[in-house]
């Protein structure tokens, strides 16, 4: 964010349109934004006992005094699974079992609960807040008891099973990172990759890279070049010596140049930063799951020299990284929109009474997973917009957090720890904010450049996260080593498949319940009436569940997804009997039979397919054959559970 003639402007570029993200606004608009804020009376106490803490001359709030951050046996780890991913969790603990062996053996040294795994009861449970899961653990607010929950702490799960919110608030009080993949072997490829680079000796070189992208007549992107990456890198250089910084200039941060610095060869460093516009996309737009966070570069001429679509040519997207590349013991900054994740709702527009959906669901973009695939250890993101003032505070430079916590990463802090400071930065930004929305609430005038900044800044600092796990380290070699190669990758030994699943369930009888009812050597304890009601709900409860898995086989034999469409939503209604919409056109429609044979209709336009809306229906027909697939299980384990009765 960046004030000029009374306008603020905001980093994100939307690929589709080609303009801002968030259009400029005036501080007055912004401040009525502010004003509608309600912050979370049960978040803002933990977050003003952070700040409270903090300013007592507390520096190690986050673990309780006498914990050594940098040894896990003093700190613990653990990993928290998502109870809604019960099915799916035994297949990637599996995957997982080199870095859980090894952080186990880390943490357990001395004390074996020092290592958890939360899971199956013990998991992250569905609409759970950050202190419910604590309580439900033992402890609560406060400095980090590794006695009770371990400091780093590991969530594995896409944030629709373990929601943002959730990250943010644990993360206030510990040490927390998040790895999700698509696949086995990708969890696989991190897992052991991460312990490759832990256990030989320091290889990486003391090098950093900052990639320093100013588009022609963009404010947001000339900002970050002149009042952060000069700066922060000028810092850096003085007090690490013994590292080799290096800046790019923004003829020099172009895609192909990129490319070359995430390769694996002679370019690539130890840290790499960069500053650009993040890529946001429309709601279902069908670039926006694998392209959104994406970083736009130096190619693109500028706001004013380009209208319309975005070309993939000016962003860098995982796409663009080598299945080759080797970056193992890497670690990457990315500031800009949608660089670590994309929300479902819109975390902005809400303050202003609405909260619209502007993604299918929550999703961690995919550049830093491909980073971690290909070797690289963690990386540090926004979660929805990022703003400006990260680094601006008054029209002034403010790059302390950014300082202190790359100061504490190079002289090999764990990444959870090191970025305690942008933490401790957003307790201290919601204790004032709450302050200050008080005193208006209270009849005081309020001060809009002051409220505004103080708003932008809070929603900033709090979005923050860590893709990949809070405990891994830079791997460098000591100061004024030789360097030395970066070891190949190690091939990824393949996960062993989990236990084939059971079959599906015939109808559960209930002869066993009737043997049981018609033992005659039974002593009878008054408790027959009781048995004979119980047989006859589970009966009932058995027939309804049998009935609803029938209607779910009849809807499976002939599932058929339709697409819609209106430039005018007041007139559509649904007409439930003929399951159809009224007021709009129907554009496209696929109808799949269990015998395997798919019938489409596809949309045309010009005479050329309508790729674009194609794509969108085609996401629609994935997610209701995998909302089918999931009603269907669970229909038939849940009948499965009652045959044991």
């Amino acid at each position: 964010m960046s004030s000029s003639d009374d306008l603020l402007y905001f980093n994100g570029v939307d690929g589709e349109s080609g303009d801002y993200e968030t259009q400029p606004l005036s501080l007055d608009a912004l401040a009525k934004v502010a004003q509608g804020e309600k912050l979370d009376p049960e978040d803002l106490k933990d977050l003003k006992a952070k700040h409270e803490a903090k300013t007592s001359g507390l520096e190690n709030f986050a673990a309780k005094e006498g914990v050594d951050v940098k040894d896990l046996a003093s700190t613990g780890w653990g990993v928290i699974f998502a109870a809604s991913d019960e099915t799916k969790t035994p297949a990637v603990r599996e995957a997982l079992r080199p870095l859980l062996d090894h952080r186990r053996a880390q943490a357990a040294k001395q004390k074996t609960h020092y290592y958890k795994e939360y899971s199956g009861k013990e998991a992250y449970r569905p609409n759970e807040t950050k202190n419910d899961f604590l309580t439900r653990h033992g402890t609560g607010p406060g400095p980090a008891d590794p006695e009770k929950v371990p400091y780093y702490l590991l969530i594995v799960g896409d944030p629709e099973a373990i929601p943002y919110r959730f990250q943010f608030q644990l993360d206030v009080q510990y040490a927390v990172g998040r790895i999700y993949f698509d696949t086995l072997e990708e969890y696989a490829a991190y897992a052991q990759r991460v312990v490759q680079a832990e256990t030989q000796p320091p290889f990486l070189a003391r090098r950093a890279t900052f990639f320093n992208v100013s588009n022609p007549n963009d404010r947001a992107t000339q900002l970050s070049a002149t009042k952060l990456i000069a700066p922060l890198s000028a810092s850096m250089a003085a007090d690490q010596p013994d590292w080799d910084i290096s800046v790019l200039t923004p003829a020099d941060s172009t895609k192909a140049r990129l490319g070359s610095i995430l390769s694996g060869g002679a370019e690539t460093p130890s840290v790499l930063f960069t500053a650009s516009h993040g890529m946001g996309f429309p709601n279902g737009d069908p670039r926006q799951l694998p392209h959104g966070g994406a970083l736009l570069c130096q190619d693109w001429p500028g706001p004013g020299a380009h209208k319309g679509k975005i070309p993939t040519d000016f962003y860098f997207a995982a796409d663009d990284v080598s299945s080759n590349a080797n970056l193992l013991g890497m670690m990457a900054f990315f500031f800009a929109c949608y660089g670590a994740g994309t929300p479902k709702l819109d975390e902005f527009a809400h303050k202003m009474g609405q909260r619209p959906q502007i993604a299918p669901h929550s999703f961690l973009a995919r550049l830093p997973r491909r980073l971690l695939t290909q070797g690289a250890l963690a990386a540090v993101g926004h979660v929805e917009r990022a703003w400006g003032t990260s680094f601006i505070w008054g029209n002034k430079e403010q790059i302390a957090v950014f300082e202190s916590s790359f100061k504490r990463l190079m002289e090999g802090a764990p990444i959870g720890n090191a970025f305690e400071y942008f933490n401790e930065r957003y307790a201290e930004l919601s204790s004032d904010l709450s302050s200050e929305l008080e005193e208006i609430n209270f009849g005081g005038e309020p001060n809009k450049e002051k409220l505004a900044g103080m708003w932008t800044a809070n929603n900033d600092a709090r979005s923050y996260v860590i893709i990949g796990d809070p405990a891994t380290r830079l791997p460098v070699k000591a100061s004024g080593a030789a360097p030395t190669a970066r070891p190949a990758l190690a091939t990824v030994t393949a996960p062993t498949p989990p236990a084939p699943a059971p079959s599906a369930a015939p109808t559960p009888s209930i002869a066993s319940v009737e043997a049981i009812d018609s033992n005659e050597a039974l002593t009878n304890y008054g408790i027959g009436d009781v048995f004979k009601q119980t047989k006859t709900n589970i009966e009932d409860l058995i027939q309804q569940l049998t009935n609803t898995l029938k209607q779910v086989m009849d809807d499976v034999t002939s599932l058929e997804v339709k697409t819609y469409m209106t430039d005018d939503l007041t007139t559509v209604e649904y007409d439930r009997e003929k399951r159809e919409f009224k007021g709009a056109k129907l554009r496209a429609m696929t109808r799949i039979n269990l015998d395997g044979d798919v019938f489409n209709c596809v949309p045309e336009r010009n005479g050329r397919v309508d790729e674009a809306l194609w794509n969108v229906h085609i996401s629609m027909v994935q997610q209701a054959q995998a909302n089918r697939t999931e009603m269907l299980k669970t229909a038939v384990g849940l009948l499965g559970s009652l045959k044991s009765l």
